[in-house]
């Protein structure tokens, strides 16, 4: 079996190895991998995590090539449930009847690039934990490189409240998205071991569990930023058009408030079933704007929900405030995601 060749010396220091339930040891065997022996699991390596704080041990493993080719019946077609400019994602099942999500990094400009991107994302979410983020359950490095997350069965926001072929999502479940991905943005920005801007917030990196927990996903484009750093300065500019705060696509600066900016249009596109940017390319906020300015917030929201009846009047009033907020041209005027969350829940 052919192994990925790892040159990378983060990504080998990275994978350093440690021991296991025998479980996990036979799920990590390796045989013929020098930087992945056999009878061991994935680790972190502390030097790799510059933070006052020692990092918690992360509760991913190393998947071997052989558990997620079976769990996804050889990477079928019919299980492919997504695909974007660098990754391509599919469903699997585990032996004991786990549903998994494996992402396969598919696109880089050298195979030292996507290692990198790989790294970066591993090293991103490794330690993430809570209820409104992407769980992570292990990587594998057999052949390519492979993120393996819980699925998510229901699917994006995105693909839920555009979809013409279903009823119109509610009004409650709308509310309680707004406020379970502002609890999951307001942990990455405070309640990490370092701060995470995300970068790409948008309704089809909001996933939706079985029970319709809204969960940020994707941290492809996700970055650190040290405690010591009020921002930083990243190239090439990436992400989603429509959703971009001004002073990222303009001078490339990073930091909370860039997730910020991205929420606001988040909450829009929730009230208006709108999406960023139409078919006919106008942008969610230059049709917004003129509505927030004149404090015509009912007419933001989605015709198809009807009249007052279809939602909750002080709710509206709420998320639209805050969306407006949000999307102020400077960063400076945005508020925090703490302050978002207390004014969305605020009673």
């Amino acid at each position: 079996m052919r192994q990925l060749q790892l040159r990378s010396r983060s990504l080998k220091r990275l994978l350093s190895i440690g021991r296991r339930s025998r479980a996990e040891e036979a799920a990590c065997e390796e045989s013929t991998s020098p930087p992945l022996h056999e009878n061991k699991t994935l680790v972190v390596d502390p030097a790799l995590i510059n933070d006052s704080n020692p990092p918690q041990k992360p509760t991913w493993r190393c998947f071997s090539y052989e558990e997620i080719r079976t769990a996804t019946n050889g990477f079928h077609q019919d299980n492919l449930v997504g695909r974007g400019g660098y990754a391509e994602v599919y469903r699997g099942v585990m032996q004991n009847g786990e549903v998994i999500a494996v992402k396969r990094l598919t696109q880089a400009a050298t195979d030292e690039q996507k290692e990198k991107d790989f790294l970066t994302e591993l090293g991103t979410i490794g330690h993430v934990r809570h209820p409104n983020v992407s769980c992570l359950l292990g990587c594998c490095v057999d052949r390519e490189l492979y993120l393996i997350f819980e699925f998510s069965s229901r699917g994006s926001v995105s693909s839920n409240l555009h979809d013409e072929n279903s009823a119109p999502m509610a009004w409650k479940l709308r509310f309680e998205i707004a406020v379970g991905t502002a609890r999951g943005l307001q942990y990455l920005h405070k309640g990490c071991q370092r701060r995470i801007i995300h970068r790409d917030i948008k309704t089809s990196n909001v996933l939706l569990t079985s029970n319709f927990v809204p969960q940020i996903s994707d941290f492809g484009l996700a970055r650190w930023l040290p405690k010591e750093w009020t921002h930083r300065a990243v190239a090439p500019i990436e992400g989603t058009f429509g959703c971009l705060a001004p002073e990222y696509f303009t001078h490339g600066i990073v930091d909370e408030k860039t997730d910020v900016f991205a929420f606001g249009v988040f909450l829009l596109e929730l009230i208006s079933g709108r999406k960023p940017v139409d078919g006919s390319h106008k942008s969610l906020l230059s049709w917004a704007k003129p509505y927030l300015s004149d404090g015509i917030v009912e007419a933001l929201v989605d015709p198809r929900l009807g009249g007052g009846g279809g939602y909750d009047v002080e709710q509206l009033k709420r998320l639209t405030f805050v969306a407006a907020l949000c999307i102020r041209a400077s960063a400076t005027w945005r508020p925090s995601m703490t302050e978002v969350r207390k004014f969305i829940v605020s009673q």
